[in-house]
Protein backbone atom coordinates (compact mmCIF):
# COMPACT_ATOMS: atom_id res chain seq x y z
CA UNK A 1 0.00 0.00 0.00
CA UNK A 2 3.42 2.34 0.75
CA UNK A 3 2.13 5.52 1.82
CA UNK A 4 -1.21 6.94 1.77
CA UNK A 5 -2.45 10.02 0.53
CA UNK A 6 -6.09 11.51 1.09
CA UNK A 7 -6.68 14.09 -0.52
CA UNK A 8 -7.91 17.03 -3.91
CA UNK A 9 -7.45 16.95 -7.67
CA UNK A 10 -7.27 19.97 -8.92
CA UNK A 11 -6.91 21.55 -12.44
CA UNK A 12 -4.60 24.46 -12.50
CA UNK A 13 -4.98 27.45 -14.82
CA UNK A 14 -1.45 29.49 -14.99
CA UNK A 15 -1.09 32.75 -16.97
CA UNK A 16 2.85 34.41 -16.64
CA UNK A 17 3.54 37.39 -17.18
CA UNK A 18 6.48 37.73 -19.92
CA UNK A 19 6.89 42.05 -18.96
CA UNK A 20 6.44 43.43 -15.66
CA UNK A 21 3.28 42.96 -13.95
CA UNK A 22 0.69 45.76 -13.99
CA UNK A 23 -1.88 45.45 -11.36
CA UNK A 24 -5.82 46.01 -13.05
CA UNK A 25 -4.00 46.22 -16.43
CA UNK A 26 -3.50 44.50 -19.71
CA UNK A 27 0.03 41.76 -19.22
CA UNK A 28 0.84 39.94 -22.42
CA UNK A 29 2.71 35.97 -21.49
CA UNK A 30 1.45 32.63 -21.79
CA UNK A 31 -0.93 30.07 -20.31
CA UNK A 32 -0.39 26.43 -19.43
CA UNK A 33 -3.22 23.91 -17.68
CA UNK A 34 -1.80 21.50 -15.49
CA UNK A 35 -3.09 18.52 -13.12
CA UNK A 36 -2.66 20.60 -9.35
CA UNK A 37 -4.43 19.76 -5.88
CA UNK A 38 -2.08 19.50 -2.88
CA UNK A 39 -2.88 16.15 -2.20
CA UNK A 40 -2.43 15.14 -5.80
CA UNK A 41 0.97 17.11 -5.68
CA UNK A 42 2.25 15.35 -2.75
CA UNK A 43 1.02 11.40 -3.82
CA UNK A 44 3.37 12.11 -7.48
CA UNK A 45 6.06 13.63 -5.91
CA UNK A 46 6.10 10.20 -3.18
CA UNK A 47 5.64 8.31 -6.11
CA UNK A 48 8.54 9.96 -8.54
CA UNK A 49 10.89 8.62 -5.19
CA UNK A 50 9.95 5.32 -6.86
CA UNK A 51 8.03 4.45 -3.59
CA UNK A 52 4.07 3.59 -5.02
CA UNK A 53 2.11 5.30 -2.85
CA UNK A 54 -1.54 4.64 -3.10
CA UNK A 55 -4.19 7.63 -3.58
CA UNK A 56 -7.43 8.22 -2.11
CA UNK A 57 -9.30 10.98 -4.11
CA UNK A 58 -11.81 12.05 -6.61
CA UNK A 59 -12.06 13.00 -10.07
CA UNK A 60 -14.50 14.42 -12.60
CA UNK A 61 -16.37 11.60 -14.40
CA UNK A 62 -14.74 12.94 -17.65
CA UNK A 63 -11.97 12.79 -20.31
CA UNK A 64 -9.84 14.90 -18.01
CA UNK A 65 -10.40 12.97 -14.62
CA UNK A 66 -9.29 9.70 -16.72
CA UNK A 67 -6.19 11.49 -17.86
CA UNK A 68 -5.50 12.66 -13.95
CA UNK A 69 -5.61 8.65 -13.43
CA UNK A 70 -4.08 7.58 -16.30
CA UNK A 71 -0.66 10.02 -15.57
CA UNK A 72 -0.78 8.76 -12.25
CA UNK A 73 -0.72 5.46 -13.26
CA UNK A 74 2.23 6.00 -15.27
CA UNK A 75 4.12 7.18 -12.35
CA UNK A 76 3.17 3.85 -10.60
CA UNK A 77 0.21 5.48 -7.98
CA UNK A 78 -2.16 2.89 -6.46
CA UNK A 79 -5.54 4.59 -7.88
CA UNK A 80 -7.61 1.91 -6.53
CA UNK A 81 -9.54 4.12 -4.29
CA UNK A 82 -10.28 6.89 -6.34
CA UNK A 83 -13.31 7.46 -7.50
CA UNK A 84 -14.88 9.57 -10.29
CA UNK A 85 -17.79 11.87 -9.70
CA UNK A 86 -18.95 15.66 -11.45
CA UNK A 87 -17.61 17.97 -9.28
CA UNK A 88 -14.72 16.02 -8.30
CA UNK A 89 -11.93 17.99 -9.28
CA UNK A 90 -11.38 21.45 -7.77
CA UNK A 91 -10.27 24.34 -9.92
CA UNK A 92 -7.33 26.74 -9.42
CA UNK A 93 -6.85 30.10 -11.57
CA UNK A 94 -3.47 31.91 -10.94
CA UNK A 95 -1.81 34.99 -12.01
CA UNK A 96 2.11 35.11 -12.05
CA UNK A 97 4.56 37.71 -12.10
CA UNK A 98 8.20 38.34 -13.73
CA UNK A 99 9.49 37.07 -10.56
CA UNK A 100 7.46 33.61 -10.38
CA UNK A 101 5.29 34.75 -7.56
CA UNK A 102 1.31 34.57 -7.36
CA UNK A 103 -0.36 38.33 -7.95
CA UNK A 104 -3.79 36.81 -7.75
CA UNK A 105 -5.88 33.68 -7.66
CA UNK A 106 -9.29 32.28 -7.29
CA UNK A 107 -10.10 28.71 -6.35
CA UNK A 108 -12.69 26.22 -7.08
CA UNK A 109 -13.28 23.75 -4.38
CA UNK A 110 -14.43 20.20 -5.18
CA UNK A 111 -17.19 18.14 -3.74
CA UNK A 112 -15.48 16.09 -0.83
CA UNK A 113 -18.41 13.69 -0.59
CA UNK A 114 -16.97 10.96 -2.44
CA UNK A 115 -13.85 11.15 -0.53
CA UNK A 116 -15.66 9.76 2.62
CA UNK A 117 -18.01 7.45 1.16
CA UNK A 118 -14.94 5.84 -0.13
CA UNK A 119 -13.09 5.85 3.47
CA UNK A 120 -16.76 4.22 4.85
CA UNK A 121 -16.27 1.51 2.21
CA UNK A 122 -12.35 1.09 1.99
CA UNK A 123 -11.16 2.15 5.90
CA UNK A 124 -9.71 -1.07 6.97
CA UNK A 125 -8.19 -2.00 3.67
CA UNK A 126 -6.67 0.98 2.88
CA UNK A 127 -5.34 1.50 6.57
CA UNK A 128 -3.73 -1.45 7.66
CA UNK A 129 -1.33 -2.22 5.34
CA UNK A 130 -0.52 1.70 5.42
CA UNK A 131 3.29 2.56 5.90
CA UNK A 132 1.78 5.86 6.93
CA UNK A 133 -0.84 8.34 6.10
CA UNK A 134 -0.78 12.23 4.59
CA UNK A 135 -4.19 14.28 4.86
CA UNK A 136 -4.83 18.15 4.34
CA UNK A 137 -5.48 19.20 7.98
CA UNK A 138 -8.41 21.60 6.35
CA UNK A 139 -10.33 19.27 4.32
CA UNK A 140 -13.49 18.24 5.33
CA UNK A 141 -13.95 17.48 8.88
CA UNK A 142 -15.61 14.11 8.54
CA UNK A 143 -12.74 13.06 6.43
CA UNK A 144 -10.41 14.09 9.14
CA UNK A 145 -12.14 12.53 11.59
CA UNK A 146 -12.08 9.55 10.02
CA UNK A 147 -8.68 9.68 8.69
CA UNK A 148 -7.89 9.48 12.45
CA UNK A 149 -9.61 6.92 13.43
CA UNK A 150 -8.26 4.86 11.56
CA UNK A 151 -4.80 5.55 11.33
CA UNK A 152 -4.84 4.97 15.17
CA UNK A 153 -7.29 1.74 15.15
CA UNK A 154 -4.51 0.29 13.00
CA UNK A 155 -1.41 2.43 14.68
CA UNK A 156 -0.47 4.25 11.61
CA UNK A 157 1.24 8.05 11.84
CA UNK A 158 -0.31 10.89 10.43
CA UNK A 159 1.59 13.87 8.43
CA UNK A 160 -0.21 16.67 7.99
CA UNK A 161 0.14 19.97 6.10
CA UNK A 162 -2.25 22.85 5.06
CA UNK A 163 -3.88 25.08 2.73
CA UNK A 164 -6.02 27.15 4.39
CA UNK A 165 -4.95 28.09 7.96
CA UNK A 166 -7.74 29.88 9.07
CA UNK A 167 -9.90 26.24 8.96
CA UNK A 168 -6.69 24.88 10.64
CA UNK A 169 -6.62 26.47 13.93
CA UNK A 170 -9.66 25.45 14.17
CA UNK A 171 -8.33 21.68 14.60
CA UNK A 172 -5.67 21.90 16.91
CA UNK A 173 -6.90 19.23 18.34
CA UNK A 174 -6.24 17.13 15.20
CA UNK A 175 -2.75 18.72 15.18
CA UNK A 176 -1.96 16.80 18.47
CA UNK A 177 -2.70 13.43 17.08
CA UNK A 178 -0.49 13.74 14.17
CA UNK A 179 3.18 12.69 13.99
CA UNK A 180 4.62 15.78 11.94
CA UNK A 181 2.98 18.79 10.68
CA UNK A 182 4.36 21.04 8.19
CA UNK A 183 3.26 24.64 7.35
CA UNK A 184 5.33 27.63 6.28
CA UNK A 185 6.32 30.71 8.53
CA UNK A 186 3.20 33.12 7.94
CA UNK A 187 0.96 30.34 8.81
CA UNK A 188 2.93 29.60 11.86
CA UNK A 189 2.35 32.97 12.69
CA UNK A 190 -1.35 32.29 12.25
CA UNK A 191 -1.32 29.15 14.44
CA UNK A 192 0.27 30.43 17.56
CA UNK A 193 -1.18 33.83 17.56
CA UNK A 194 2.18 35.79 16.86
CA UNK A 195 4.02 37.63 14.29
CA UNK A 196 7.30 35.63 13.04
CA UNK A 197 7.70 37.59 9.60
CA UNK A 198 11.74 39.34 11.29
CA UNK A 199 12.41 35.80 12.72
CA UNK A 200 15.78 34.27 11.31
CA UNK A 201 16.01 30.46 11.16
CA UNK A 202 17.65 29.94 13.97
CA UNK A 203 15.39 31.95 16.11
CA UNK A 204 12.46 30.64 14.29
CA UNK A 205 13.57 26.98 15.37
CA UNK A 206 13.90 28.06 18.98
CA UNK A 207 10.78 29.72 19.28
CA UNK A 208 8.58 26.81 17.50
CA UNK A 209 10.42 24.14 20.26
CA UNK A 210 8.88 26.50 22.84
CA UNK A 211 5.62 26.33 21.34
CA UNK A 212 4.66 22.93 19.94
CA UNK A 213 5.75 21.94 23.90
CA UNK A 214 2.73 23.84 24.88
CA UNK A 215 0.86 23.37 22.52
CA UNK A 216 1.45 19.34 23.13
CA UNK A 217 2.51 18.94 18.63
CA UNK A 218 4.78 16.36 18.41
CA UNK A 219 6.81 17.23 15.50
CA UNK A 220 6.67 20.43 13.34
CA UNK A 221 8.31 22.00 10.57
CA UNK A 222 8.46 25.43 8.70
CA UNK A 223 8.76 26.21 5.54
CA UNK A 224 10.81 29.60 4.82
CA UNK A 225 11.37 30.44 1.64
CA UNK A 226 15.05 31.54 1.01
CA UNK A 227 16.07 31.25 4.26
CA UNK A 228 15.22 27.30 4.28
CA UNK A 229 13.18 25.91 6.48
CA UNK A 230 12.88 25.64 10.93
CA UNK A 231 12.03 22.22 12.43
CA UNK A 232 12.03 20.81 16.27
CA UNK A 233 9.79 18.43 18.48
CA UNK A 234 8.62 17.87 21.70
CA UNK A 235 11.86 17.02 23.45
CA UNK A 236 13.19 20.23 22.94
CA UNK A 237 15.08 19.53 19.94
CA UNK A 238 15.38 22.21 17.29
CA UNK A 239 17.56 22.58 13.82
CA UNK A 240 17.11 24.35 10.49
CA UNK A 241 18.29 23.37 7.26
CA UNK A 242 19.55 26.04 4.35
CA UNK A 243 17.53 26.22 1.09
CA UNK A 244 19.32 25.10 -2.26
CA UNK A 245 19.38 28.38 -4.65
CA UNK A 246 18.22 28.18 -7.92
CA UNK A 247 16.69 30.33 -10.67
CA UNK A 248 12.71 30.48 -9.70
CA UNK A 249 10.08 30.15 -12.69
CA UNK A 250 7.40 29.04 -10.38
CA UNK A 251 7.05 28.36 -6.33
CA UNK A 252 3.82 26.29 -7.12
CA UNK A 253 3.75 22.95 -5.68
CA UNK A 254 7.79 23.80 -3.79
CA UNK A 255 5.45 23.48 -0.39
CA UNK A 256 4.16 20.33 -1.44
CA UNK A 257 7.56 18.49 -2.68
CA UNK A 258 8.81 19.87 0.06
CA UNK A 259 6.18 18.17 2.91
CA UNK A 260 6.37 14.32 0.25
CA UNK A 261 10.28 15.00 1.13
CA UNK A 262 9.27 15.30 4.79
CA UNK A 263 6.81 12.58 4.99
CA UNK A 264 9.14 9.88 3.05
CA UNK A 265 12.00 10.82 4.98
CA UNK A 266 9.84 10.45 8.60
CA UNK A 267 7.79 6.92 7.59
CA UNK A 268 11.40 5.42 6.25
CA UNK A 269 13.62 5.99 9.54
CA UNK A 270 15.38 9.56 8.72
CA UNK A 271 16.23 12.19 11.56
CA UNK A 272 14.39 15.75 11.38
CA UNK A 273 17.21 17.01 9.45
CA UNK A 274 17.64 14.21 7.13
CA UNK A 275 14.04 14.62 6.16
CA UNK A 276 14.14 18.54 5.36
CA UNK A 277 17.23 17.68 3.56
CA UNK A 278 15.13 15.62 1.41
CA UNK A 279 12.19 17.81 1.12
CA UNK A 280 14.98 20.62 -0.10
CA UNK A 281 16.03 19.08 -2.91
CA UNK A 282 12.64 17.89 -3.84
CA UNK A 283 11.19 20.85 -3.84
CA UNK A 284 14.39 23.12 -5.45
CA UNK A 285 13.67 20.70 -8.26
CA UNK A 286 10.08 22.04 -8.61
CA UNK A 287 10.56 25.90 -7.91
CA UNK A 288 13.02 26.12 -11.35
CA UNK A 289 10.54 24.77 -13.77
CA UNK A 290 6.52 25.24 -14.42
CA UNK A 291 5.46 22.15 -13.37
CA UNK A 292 4.13 21.29 -10.22
CA UNK A 293 6.29 18.03 -9.67
CA UNK A 294 9.31 16.90 -8.84
CA UNK A 295 11.33 14.95 -11.46
CA UNK A 296 11.97 10.95 -11.33
CA UNK A 297 14.62 10.13 -8.78
CA UNK A 298 16.08 6.95 -7.25
CA UNK A 299 14.89 5.89 -3.59
CA UNK A 300 19.16 5.06 -2.98
CA UNK A 301 19.50 8.55 -3.65
CA UNK A 302 18.16 9.30 -0.47
CA UNK A 303 19.93 6.37 1.12
CA UNK A 304 16.06 5.04 1.61
CA UNK A 305 15.52 1.49 2.86
CA UNK A 306 11.68 0.04 2.76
Amino acid sequence: MGIVVIGDVFIDIKGYSTSPYIPQGRNAGTIVQIHGGVGRNVVEDIANVELEPTFVGAVDNDAMGEEVIQKLKRHKVNTKYMRKANNGMGTWLAVFDQDGDVVASISKRPDHRPIEQILDEHGDEIFQDADSVVIEIDIDKEIVKKTFHYAEKYGKKVYALVSNMTIAIERRDFLRRTACFVCNQQEAGILFSEDYGDLKPEEMARCLAKRIQSAHIPKMVITMGSDGAAYADQEGKWGVYPAMKVDVVDTTGAGDAFFAGVCVGLTYGKTMRETCAIGTRLSSTVICTSENICPRFMPEEFDLDR
